[in-house]
């Protein structure tokens, strides 16, 4: 059975060789959908009759939302850290461990009920594939059910054992690490898709990061890094020396991290929601793609630091904090975010793509972040599905 999605007043394809510009864009568009993935796209006067036919009555329809970088399984919230922060104290990597003893006390069924109501959070604002991260057990029973139970809603699974020394190895982090690697990372890769870790001050060192990531891509695993969030470190150079897909935060750099990642296919992921609950200082987005560095966006969704399923505000964000392009920000949130996980069949909207995609209440993309904080996802569709 074949869909005509019909009357599209301004399509964005991120496929330039359909459509005008590096976003391939197309006015007064079509897009037919067979099985699940995109047939056709082009001007609707040119689309052949289909089964069935969605009507968006002249919307913006764009590819739906790529999150690379998302810490959904979780129990609690940590509403009064938050308030505190914003009574001025500093935030720093030790809250993750206020999170840890409601986590580790959850049934699966309440670790799964929140991932999923956090899930359709996401896929309400346009989502329509999501990365989800590990972190918040830092057992080898917590860590591995809590990959199970994110790799049972996506196929994008994180191993992110290695989040923050937890407490009982307080002053102890080389015998966290061993644990990670010798018993972690077995126990729990058979879940998961990536391993991850936190290096950064307060966490993971280098060598230690290296020896978890090493141990990870041993598995099977593909890397992906925390780096350079509170302060300048190694983290962005190993991630790059170790082939990560991508490596996140990215706030503090210098001119060899960047000079590592322009050389490089590692994705730079700025997360600029977390920057804007942390009040922290916001990556230099024009440095990274001034150097040519490919950048994802994401909205870091956590308990702690950025407790938001909207990349709608990320685009927002982006253009106005970052000084990205409305164009470049809805690119690294869609093809840049598919860059990240090494997607080649999300993100765009080019013949044999998933047919996942978002209608806007709006004209053009240009509205998401014209108009920040209004609901401007009217209708999602994934594999071709509504709903």
């Amino acid at each position: 059975m074949a869909l005509l999605v019909d009357r599209i007043g301004e399509l964005v394809t991120n496929d330039p060789t359909t459509g005008e510009g590096p976003l391939g864009l197309i006015r007064d568009a079509a897009v037919v959908v067979t099985d699940g993935r995109v047939a056709w796209v082009g001007p609707r006067t040119r689309a052949q009759p289909c089964d069935d036919v969605l009507d968006v009555g002249g919307a913006a329809v764009i590819p739906g939302f790529v999150e690379s970088h998302s810490h959904l399984v979780f129990a609690g919230d940590r509403a009064e850290e938050f308030a505190a922060r914003m009574a001025g104290e500093p935030y720093a990597a030790g809250g993750i461990r206020a999170t840890l003893a409601a986590t580790r006390h959850a049934t699966d069924r309440d670790l799964t009920a929140n991932l999923i109501r956090l899930a359709d959070e996401y896929r309400r604002q346009g989502t329509t594939t999501l990365e989800v991260k590990s972190g918040y057990g830092q057992t080898v029973r917590d860590e591995e059910r809590s990959v199970r139970i994110a790799s049972a809603h996506t196929d994008e699974a994180t191993l992110l054992a290695a989040h923050v020394v937890p407490p009982e190895f307080e002053g102890r982090a080389d015998d966290y690490v061993r644990l990670v690697v010798e018993e972690l990372i077995p126990a729990a890769a058979p879940s998961a898709r990536w391993i991850d870790v936190f290096c950064e001050r307060g966490a993971f060192d280098v060598d230690q990061s290296r020896a978890v990531l090493l141990a990870g891509k041993q598995a099977g695993l593909g890397v992906r890094v925390h780096a350079n969030q509170l302060t300048a470190g190694g983290g962005v150079r190993l991630g790059v020396e170790l082939g990560a897909a991508s490596v996140d935060h990215c706030v503090h750099l210098t001119d060899a991290d960047v000079a590592a990642l322009a050389g490089s296919d590692t994705v730079a992921t700025l997360l600029p929601s977390a920057d804007f609950s942390t009040r922290g200082p916001y990556p230099d987005a024009r440095r990274l793609l001034d150097a040519g560095v490919t950048v994802a966006l994401g909205a870091d969704c956590n308990p702690g630091t950025s407790y938001t399923t909207s990349l709608p505000l990320v685009v927002a964000l982006a253009v106005r904090e970052l000084r990205m392009t409305p164009a470049e920000a809805l690119w690294s949130v869609t093809a840049g975010g598919a860059r990240a996980l090494r997607l080649d069949d999300v993100g765009h909207l080019g013949i044999g793509a998933r047919a996942d995609l978002a209608v806007l209440d709006a004209p053009s993309y240009l509205h998401l972040a014209y108009r920040p904080g209004v609901p401007l996802v009217r209708d999602v569709l994934k594999d071709g599905r509504r709903g």
